[in-house]
């Protein structure tokens, strides 16, 4: 058999297979190396979690879901209005964040020209924002609510608009992405049958797209829940001791509490606190998990 037909079937096998047959010694301490980084991510996030339920332990109880925030009584001190004002913000910010992106993921990918210098722009953009910091979206609300002629800081609607600009470069791109996995074939048999371009769009290729939407939507909101930094700019009280009413009521978030009682000197708030940490994360992966389970059920093969 002659060399060449050898490494023919060489770089066949490894196409086909996926693997190489590299066993280099270089290539195993480079892969040793890629598992041991991971494992020690992974370990030391474990032991953070799992410290922090341990410190938190004491307070697993129902006063800190149902009591509000108190430093005469640290003992019994509850997040009642840090998880109600969390969940206001997120309602608002998928009702500010959700139609906007996904109306402007749907411009980007089916309608706009991309040899236009403004839509080459908006893409450069979208790409830089994505990586911007937290902090940098709350002054841009700020500077919106005051071209509203908003005086009052500390409200609804201005946390609200702080987080819908953070999650909005991730809904446009997720969006983006959800559309591109759309077979052109669905959008070619719609227009051959006399459909026009936003018909074919609007009953074709957005809902088979649902899915990943969806996902990419839920991610975003599982992102903006756990943010502090936008929300201190626009200046979000650290306690309340009231339910949200409104859209323009004062409010606080689970974050800011959190916040606010690590920094206290009472070793009872700072227990508060890390149990406080325990429920915001089981939030946040309850909506990650809502995320995966949308997509693993409603995902379609092409």
């Amino acid at each position: 058999m002659s060399v060449a037909t050898t490494a023919a079937r060489e770089v066949t096998r490894t196409v086909s297979t996926g693997r190489s047959r590299d066993k280099s010694l270089g290539s195993l301490v480079f892969l040793a190396a890629l598992w041991f980084s991971l494992f020690f991510g992974v370990m030391v996030l474990l032991v953070l979690i799992v410290d922090t339920a341990i410190q938190g332990a004491p307070r697993f109880d129902s006063a800190l879901i149902t009591e509000y925030g108190s430093r005469v009584r640290p003992e019994s001190t509850g997040f009642r209005a840090g998880i109600l004002g969390s969940l206001w913000l997120m309602g608002f910010t998928a009702l500010l964040a959700v139609p906007l992106g996904i109306a402007a993921a749907l411009y980007l990918e089916e309608f706009a020209d991309g040899d236009r210098w403004w839509n080459r722009l908006i893409e450069i953009n979208l790409q830089n924002l994505a990586a911007v910091p937290a902090i940098v979206y709350g002054l841009l609300a700020v500077a919106i609510m005051a071209l509203l002629g908003f005086g009052r800081s500390g409200i609804v609607l201005g946390g609200a608009i702080a987080l819908a600009l953070l999650i909005l470069p991730v809904i446009i791109i997720t969006t983006r992405e959800a559309l591109r996995a759309v077979p052109q074939e669905i959008r070619q048999g719609s227009l051959a049958l006399g459909a026009t371009v936003w018909q074919t769009t609007w009953r074709q290729t957005l809902p088979s797209a649902v899915p990943g939407i969806a996902t990419g939507t839920i991610l975003g909101l599982s992102r903006a829940i756990g943010e502090a930094a936008p929300l201190i700019v626009v200046g979000l009280a650290g306690s309340v001791r009231f339910d949200p009413t409104g859209v323009l009521s004062e409010i606080t978030a689970l974050p800011m509490m959190i916040f606010s009682l690590t920094s206290q000197s009472q070793e009872e708030l700072r227990t508060a606190a890390s149990a406080a940490i325990i429920v915001l994360l089981i939030m946040i992966l309850g909506l990650n998990a809502l995320a995966i389970f949308i997509r693993n059920k409603f995902q379609k093969t092409w």
